[in-house]
């Protein structure tokens, strides 16, 4: 079977250039040039038998039967050079022929001209070529259509049930996957289901997820695109891939149109240095308007997501365009278990590992952030060679995730060493004395990411409220390893700058926006916007306070850090032994475990007892480890010997028994 091969058009350009060359070439070289003085000696040597003049070209037949060509001036400047010699030469016979052509030679004129053309035509087609060639003429023709992308629905959809720890905000959209399924009874009321709904909250807290669910709930068409695909650098572009968009949707009817990231198209207008009516806000008018021309109940909901809402457009957030906000926030305690479950599915854990536990020590993770800890978790398991996860291996996920990976290889100097371990057991040991601070969970002198070490403090519950004690007592847990190298060596390292800035921030903002200042009072000093400047906005803030004030403020931040300061220095001077003991044992093993801290603290159990914690936890995840690869093999060899039975029982290897085959009597006959 032969293939039919079509001529391509590059090819083609192509070959028509290389003709054109070849022809110019030989028009000019079918005759050997000469120098215009050559072709005057020619003929006064006599030397000419003919010649054509054609425009500016003289072509000259020798007498031995050669070519030559020449370019001249004209006709009437090459006779008068001549000075009448070509005249008696014709006369004579010298010269037997002689023809004027007075046409311009199309060769030679158009030529250059054509070769422009083909060379322009051929540089296009390889640009094409560069891009996609006929499929980038397609997506020229299809620039201003939005690019979508549907989920598959059926079997592959995404439901509630794959949604964990956001109950409240299932709740809140269950609404309009009731509209969608059934629009009949809400129309029997009057009611009419919200235009739009904005999903509003912190990155990766699932508010893509849940918009994805809702369709997968109502089993409706999903058209999901995301903000900056309506930014293009094309004027119009963008106003007529929303137009397309919302076609494309109501062409779908009932359907769901998610606009991720909207805040890359819906920021307010008119901001920033000198406004502007940019192409980007003509794209948010062109929303705007698809948003408004919806007939009642169309059976069309747009959802959308940011976490950016203070940025948006007052005329996108009214009623009648986005008529419902949903703040999809960090989930809580029982959220975050739910979400370590779903993602837990096909993880095999082993038995020492505990969800609620994990749930509880990770306060402010997102959903994505749990997803990513048992990812590297399995990571490290993997690595060790194990057949189960443990909770060692979350440990030791849960310290990458939040300090970056441990760099063992970083050699530090000795006292470098002894300084970071002073540093962090003063730390450890100032907040186990203060009552409102989180429990230690982890010390490290390990250098990981940017840090020489580590004190890890985990909430044992969710806090939604902050005190002016608590906080007190936070910058003195801050401020604890400064004091701890101050009364142990006598000097400071610079290590300490990072909890500086800490405790200054805090106490900075205790005086300034929490009004938790006794001299200035429950007033907020400073702009309400910070230090974000958004597109020109607050680009040219002035403090709304007098210098007068800005010297108190500037005293009680100073007070509130020296009465912390002071406070660590007592609590380390009276627990002098507990700082060198917990120091000198991160010397010797680099870590200490939230158990084996408060071992030393409430028992002041030697170092003795605190390796015998750390060897029976090693000890029951070996047990666990082992257990499991004993089971995975006995269920690997069970499953073997089930597939290779059906190949003995063709074979006739086995024999078959009573009970397999038909019933018989005691003397061997066949039984009714």
């Amino acid at each position: 079977m032969t293939e039919n091969r079509r001529i391509r058009p590059g090819s083609l350009l192509l070959l028509l250039l290389v003709v054109c060359v070849f022809i110019l070439a030989r028009s000019m070289n079918s005759s050997g040039t000469v120098a215009y003085s050559d072709m005057c000696r020619y003929f006064r040597e006599e030397k000419v038998q003919s010649f054509t003049i054609t425009g500016d070209v003289l072509k000259a037949k020798l007498q031995d039967g050669t070519l030559a060509a020449c370019t001249i001036g004209s006709v009437e400047s090459f006779y008068s050079d001549m000075d009448g010699l070509i005249q008696q030469q014709v006369q004579s016979g010298t010269v037997q022929q002689q023809d004027f052509v007075h046409a311009t030679n199309w060769v030679t004129t158009l030529l250059p001209y054509v070769m422009g053309i083909l060379g322009f035509l051929l540089i296009v087609r390889l640009m094409g070529r560069m891009n996609g060639g006929a499929a980038a003429q397609d997506k020229m023709a299809k620039f201003g259509q939005a690019r979508v992308q549907m989920p598959g629905r059926g079997e592959d959809r995404v439901t509630f049930d794959q949604v964990a720890g956001a109950d409240e905000e299932k709740e809140e959209l269950q609404e309009i996957v009731e509209f969608l399924r059934d629009p009949d009874k809400y129309l029997q009321l009057g009611a009419h289901i919200p235009k739009g709904v904005l999903l509003v909250g912190p990155p990766g807290t699932g508010k893509t997820l849940l918009a994805k669910s809702v369709a997968g709930e109502a089993d409706v068409a999903f058209l999901s695109i995301s903000g900056s695909d309506f930014v293009e650098m094309y004027v119009g572009v963008g106003a007529s891939r929303v137009r397309d968009l919302f076609e494309q949707a109501k062409k779908q009817s009932p359907a769901i149109v998610f606009i991720d990231e909207i805040d890359a198209v819906g920021r307010q207008r008119g901001s920033g240095l000198g406004g502007g009516h940019d192409e980007r806000e003509q794209t948010l008018n062109q929303l705007l308007v698809e948003m408004d021309g919806f007939t009642a109940n169309s059976g069309v909901v747009v959802l959308a997501a940011t976490n950016r809402v203070d940025i948006l457009d007052p005329a996108l957030l009214r009623p009648g365009r986005f008529d419902r906000q949903v703040y999809v926030g960090l989930p809580d305690i029982k959220g975050r278990e739910e979400i370590l479950k779903v993602h837990a599915r096909n993880k095999p854990l082993a038995e020492d590992v505990d969800l609620a536990e994990i749930a509880r020590g990770t306060a402010g993770f997102t959903g994505a952030d749990l997803e990513n800890l048992l990812n590297e978790a399995a990571l490290l398991a993997v690595r060790r060679g194990k057949s189960l996860i443990g909770m060692d291996d979350i440990e030791d996920a849960f310290m990458k995730v939040l300090t970056g990976p441990q760099k063992k290889s970083r050699k530090m100097l000795e006292s470098e060493r002894r300084n970071t371990a002073y540093h962090e057991a003063g730390h450890a040991i100032v907040g186990y004395y203060m009552p409102t601070q989180d429990p230690v969970h982890m010390i490290s002198i390990i250098p990981a990411g940017q840090t020489l070490g580590v004190t890890v403090s985990i909430p044992t519950t969710d806090k939604f409220s902050v005190y002016r004690s608590e906080l007190n007592e936070r910058i003195a847990m801050i401020l604890g390893g400064r004091v701890a190298e101050m009364l142990t060596f006598g000097d400071f390292s610079g290590g300490a700058s990072n909890d500086i800035q800490r405790a200054t921030s805090i106490a900075h903002s205790m005086v300034t926006q929490l009004g938790m200042s006794d001299v200035l009072g429950p007033i907020r000093y400073g702009s309400s916007h910070g230090d974000d400047i958004f597109l020109g906005r607050d680009f040219a803030t002035q403090p709304d306070y007098s210098e007068e004030t800005a010297a108190k403020i500037d005293a009680e931040v100073h007070r509130i850090v020296n009465e912390a300061f002071a406070a660590a220095k007592k609590i380390l001077t009276e627990h002098a032994d507990k700082l060198k003991f917990v120091a000198e044992y991160l010397l010797e093993h680099e870590t200490m475990d939230g158990d084996q801290f408060n071992a030393v603290m409430d028992h002041d159990a030697t170092a003795e007892e605190l390796e015998k914690i750390a060897e029976d936890k090693k000890r029951r995840s070996s047990e666990a480890n082992k257990a499991q690869a004993e089971a995975d093999e006995k269920e690997k060899a069970e499953a073997e010997k089930k597939e290779n039975a059906p190949e003995e029982a063709e074979s006739g290897e086995t024999a078959q028994s009573p009970e397999d085959g038909e019933d018989t009597d005691d003397n061997g006959g066949s039984s009714d």
